[in-house]
């Protein structure tokens, strides 16, 4: 690299630190952690996931998501990714869509927020508006499939593609998949749409409904 482009990439480097950003090192993802190897208990689960530094999320994040609600819970809710509302709030259901979700939960399932469990399959925002890539992803999956060990819901209820392909491992048409009871072993996980998909979309409203209406009679 000559002279020039050197200094090219330094007036970058300036300008992007100027509008806040940070210099940090990259992280190698270690994603073979076994969960055996994971706390059997959600509080030190939760202190390890706050601890974590296995990908380069953790560099960029605000905090680690660990989740919310009844670590009993019959009804497991996960949603993909964090959102830059819930990194920036360290709050659960926040914004538009946490606002329906939680609406979903009160008003049609009967249920408070506090009654069921709500996490995301990767616990530390993206960068940017980027996805994670598939490293990153893989070093946070232990951590969701150790919460399921622990918590043993019988209903997991994936919101949206991306988080049925993180919680089943598995890559469908979704729109094939979406409100069916999909039999997981020691629990079922059913598909639905993610509600910032509706805010968007209210015309499937109705299709939302009847994947509550499942869920519901699961639960009974």
């Amino acid at each position: 690299m000559d002279s020039y482009q050197n200094l090219a990439l330094l007036e970058n480097l300036y300008r992007l630190r100027a509008l806040g950003y940070n210099y940090v090192d990259p992280v190698t993802p270690n994603f073979q952690t076994p969960i055996s190897s994971l706390p059997d208990a959600m509080t030190p689960l939760n202190e390890t996931i706050q601890k974590c530094y296995l990908c380069d999320l953790s560099k960029s994040r605000r905090q680690s998501m660990v989740g919310y609600g009844d670590p009993k819970s019959q009804l497991m809710f996960v949603d993909a990714y964090v959102s830059a509302a819930e990194d920036e709030s360290g709050e659960y259901y926040t914004g538009r869509s946490g606002t329906m979700l939680r609406d979903m939960i009160e008003k049609v399932l009967n249920l408070r927020t506090e009654d069921v469990y709500f996490t995301h399959a990767v616990k530390c925002k993206p960068f940017g508006f980027q996805q994670p890539s598939q490293s990153e992803c893989n070093s946070c999956l232990p951590y969701l499939a150790k919460q399921i060990d622990l918590i043993k819901p019988r209903i997991v209820v994936a919101l949206g593609p991306d988080a049925y392909e993180l919680v089943t491992r598995e890559r469908e048409d979704f729109d094939r998949v979406r409100g069916e009871v999909i039999p997981m072993g020691e629990y079922s996980v059913i598909p639905m749409f993610h509600p910032l998909f509706l805010i968007r979309n209210p015309s499937m409203k109705k299709e939302a409904m009847r994947d509550l209406q499942t869920i519901k009679a699961q639960l009974q």
